[in-house]
């Protein structure tokens, strides 16, 4: 087992997932649901399903195209999302409150 991928692993997902939908979802579904443990096991059981598919996917993408060319995509998509939203994405913003 490689430790130091395990934890850079739990560290980044961990991370990322503060605050996001799947967690607010979460915290609604607790707040007016009779069983926490029941929303937990959901919830837990949802985002181990989505990792092992994305680990799955990902295992399978490395089999046929080699780690820089995965890098350098992963790198341009980042791009193109920052730019993004950066500049197009408040152009958007302000035609929605508009009448």
């Amino acid at each position: 087992m490689d430790w130091h991928l395990l934890g850079l692993s739990f560290i980044t997902v961990f991370l990322s997932e503060l605050g996001d939908k799947s967690q607010l979802a979460a915290i609604a579904l607790s707040g007016r649901g009779q069983s926490t443990r029941a929303v937990f096991f959901g919830t837990a059981g949802a985002l181990l399903l989505t990792s092992f598919l994305g680990v799955l996917a990902g295992g399978a993408v490395a089999e046929f195209l080699p780690t820089k060319l995965l890098k350098a995509i992963a790198a341009v998509g980042f791009a193109i999302l920052a730019i993004r939203l950066l500049f197009f994405n408040n152009e958007e913003a302000s035609s929605d409150t508009e009448p």
